[in-house]
């Protein structure tokens, strides 16, 4: 999506031959070494220089004509080999898939906005995504995705990518506005309704002198599609005479091929979102500048469920024993067919002193907060419709939860003119707290905490120094090495339930991660690249602790977990052709120790928790194409191709893995989309998505994949037309999943949904 580059790239060429007739080669031979496979001069400031790794990006204008985008993460759904899994406009769990890391693993991989840490590496899994809501499209300037874990600058949970997000401050007055609607008519099973909602953001900025400033505000109100469903194994007990007989469930397959019946429509979820950031920067010297950012997000969710059940007067029933479901008895819970509610109020402080003198020496000192203010989530015990006005329930509470880094980064360049040399290094520290407690409540709507009922607590820390040398020891050649050596520390971990609070011993360990690459300037227009690294990646608070208690014994974790260990490797490379770019990479990581959840099969009682399963290896290619004018003026085209082959080689707890595929990593990924701009006023839109077959379940016995609980192969079609109402304003309509596509990552994504978007920029 880096069409923008291409322009720049022909431009700076053209440039660059006119200088260099006037000044001989060395301007030429800067300008053709390889550095990052696209010039330096288009990577955003959040972007180590000398990258050894591939990456692709997109800028704020091809946002604004190309993707539909309500949510932030919307902006990266055509970049290669990335998948997020959005299950609805204003989901909170979008976890970020790779070329190697599906969407199970959310601490494998990173996100950043202006080098503030989004990603929420508290634990690895759907209930810990990155916290995009703390950026909204308006301040973006450009979004850049690194693969892999080649640089030194980057923790060992850059296995799959970086996510960095670079946003803009302004340099005169300005302001902006956005509005959208939008709008699903969906069906499943026995739901038939429509969902949507809307979205409206303000925005201003300015500068005066030394001092710039941005505030802008957000607010979302969705509606999402049923993100689960009540279901029942196939009763083999036959009725009675004196059962109540219940009409209304359906019958399918769960994603074993396992026949059941589906009860109901749950977790129908609306949600209320309200961001505000307020950032500032003041110029100290015209080298040296300060930051801050106050950010503050809130959330209120309904998590809502519609019963498909009727009783013999036709009345909807949430609850039940001994139910004629088709001839056969059911027992239903209180529980089965629930609601909840969620409040959230989280806040990100960040505080920055840097020089940006590009001369011989550049430095910045960061630290970032974030902090769960406030983040409940209440549910009943008691059945519906009786839940509907109180009653006993129970309240978990995450208060208090969050964390903090510290990041002091140099860069020393020696011999600027000749630039054989660029040493980038630095320290970084982080700190992350978890604190989850479950109480029972008196009135689960309103009502206060009551008895504790369990709670998991405990805090990680590392220490980091890194150092990489970007050297250029000849003409067309550059050789980058660099380390990484992390003090990782796990303590004050501890497990509770109504009456006993067990504590676990403190862990410290140290480990180094060497990276290394090579760059080649084969020709003018052929640049080539070999890349070489190691990572680790620490478990998690979460993957530690989460647990219980059985006899005054914690059971169901393993506070002695290993970290995950990648060795990773990619070659690549990339050709010019004028009006574009061609990339192919060949990539290989194998990962030891890898953290899922399984069952060990050779103790007995079988235990299954959190463990580490002993080898994944994923190799595959990557081919990336970015063109402008293709074919005709005003025609622009991307599109990439991703083969993974991701299997399980190695697993002594769990024999009957070995062999399988790597759970949401599919063997195929392609993305392609072309814009067409007939005048400066108007722009069409067509792009599609592909994913091949994913599995849930690390024995891959999930084999029946279009249902809920599946994960699907999907080819969704997306379409947008922007245009320039006035020179202020523009309005804009788009469709997700234009072809109606029915598809699953065991929740069910949405089906057809038209966005309607008019922006005001001043």
């Amino acid at each position: 999506m880096q069409v923008n580059n291409v322009r720049r790239r022909a431009s700076g060429r053209a440039v660059l031959a006119a200088l260099a007739a006037l000044s001989g080669t060395a301007a030429a031979e800067s300008e053709t070494q390889l550095g990052e496979m696209v010039i330096q001069g288009d990577k955003a400031p959040s972007i180590p220089r000398n990258l050894p790794a591939v990456s692709e990006g997109i800028t704020a204008a091809q946002m604004d004509e190309t993707v539909n985008v309500v949510n932030t993460e919307d902006a990266l759904k055509y970049l290669p080999s990335l998948q997020i899994r959005k299950r609805f406009i204003g989901d909170t769990n979008g976890i970020v898939a790779s070329r190697s890391s599906g969407t199970l693993v959310s601490a494998r991989s990173l996100v950043y906005a202006d080098n503030l840490l989004l990603s929420n590496l508290l634990g690895n899994s759907f209930a810990y995504p990155p916290r995009w809501g703390l950026v909204t499209p308006e301040e973006i300037e450009r979004i850049d995705v690194i693969y892999g874990p080649f640089s030194a600058e980057y923790p060992g949970n850059a296995m799959g990518a970086v996510i960095a997000m670079t946003t803009r401050m302004p340099e005169k007055f300005e302001a902006h506005a956005r509005t959208q609607a939008f709008r699903q008519n969906y069906k499943i099973y026995g739901t038939e309704e429509s969902y949507g909602g809307y979205q409206a953001s303000a925005a201003l900025g300015s500068r005066a002198g030394a001092l710039s400033w941005w505030a802008s505000f957000n607010h979302l109100d969705s509606e999402g599609q049923p993100m689960a469903f009540a279901t029942k194994a196939l009763s083999t007990t036959p009725a009675v005479g004196g059962d109540p007989v219940v009409t209304g469930a359906r019958v399918d397959r769960d994603a074993s091929g396992a026949q059941r019946v589906v009860l109901g429509a749950t977790s129908i979820t609306r949600t209320i979102q309200d961001h505000a950031k307020l950032k500032l920067a003041y110029d100290v010297t015209p080298q040296l500048q300060a930051a801050y950012t106050l950010g503050w997000w809130q959330n209120d969710s309904e998590s809502k469920a519609v019963s498909y059940l009727r009783d013999a007067a036709g009345n909807p029933l949430y609850s039940g024993n001994n139910l004629n479901i088709g001839g056969f008895r059911y027992n239903i819970g209180n529980t089965d067919i629930s609601r909840s509610l969620g409040e959230q109020e989280h806040w990100l402080h960040g505080l920055s002193l840097k020089t940006r003198t590009r001369g011989e020496w550049d430095w910045e000192v960061a630290a970032s907060l974030y902090d769960y203010g406030t983040d409940t989530t209440r549910a009943p015990t008691v059945a519906l419709p009786a839940a509907a006005g109180g009653g006993a329930g129970r309240i978990t509470d995450m208060g208090g939860t969050g964390w903090h880094t510290i990041d002091l980064r140099g860069q020393w360049r020696p011999g600027l003119a000749q630039g054989s040399h660029e040493l980038s290094f630095g320290y970084h520290y982080d700190r992350y707290v978890l604190d989850s407690r479950v109480f029972d409540t008196a009135d689960w709507l309103s009502g206060s905490a009551g008895a504790r009922r369990t709670a998991f607590a405990g805090k990680t820390a590392t220490h980091a120094v890194y150092a990489q040398d970007a050297w250029k020891f000849a003409r067309d050649w550059k050789l980058t090495l660099g380390g990484r050596l992390e003090r990782w520390q796990a303590y004050d971990g501890s497990i509770s339930n109504q009456t006993t609070t067990l504590g676990y011993g403190e862990r410290k360990e140290t480990f180094f991660s060497p990276k290394a690459a090579l760059s080649f300037q084969a020709s003018p227009l052929w640049a080539l690249r070999a890349s070489l690294a190691r990572a680790y990646r620490m478990p998690t608070v979460a993957e530690l602790y989460q647990g219980s208690i059985n006899v005054n014994t914690i059971v169901n974790n393993d506070p002695d977990l290993k970290p995950e260990r990648a060795l990773s490797g990619e070659l690549t490379a990339e050709r010019d052709l004028g009006n574009g770019l061609l990339r192919i990479s060949l990539f290989q990581e194998n990962a030891d120790d890898a953290l899922y959840s399984q069952t060990n099969v050779t103790v007995t009682p079988t235990v299954t928790n959190i463990q580490n399963v002993d080898r994944i290896r994923t190799r595959g290619v990557e081919l990336a194409y970015q063109g402008v004018d293709v074919g005709i003026a005003g025609l622009d085209l991307n599109g990439s191709v991703t083969y993974a082959d991701s299997e399980i080689v190695e697993n002594d707890k769990a024999p009957a893995t070995v062999g399988k595929r790597q759970p949401r990593v599919p063997r195929w990924r392609a993305t392609i989309a072309a814009t067409w701009r007939p005048s400066d006023r108007l722009s069409y839109t067509l792009a599609a998505r592909y994913s091949g077959r994913q599995y849930n379940t690390l024995t891959n016995t999930d084999i029946h994949a279009d249902t809920y609980g599946g994960v699907s192969e999907f080819f969704v079609v997306d379409a947008r037309v922007q245009y320039k109402v006035a020179k202020q304003w523009k309005a804009a309509l788009g469709v997700d999943n234009l072809n109606n596509r029915r598809y699953y990552v065991a929740h069910p994504y949405p089906q057809r949904t038209v966005v309607a978007e008019l922006k005001f920029d001043y």
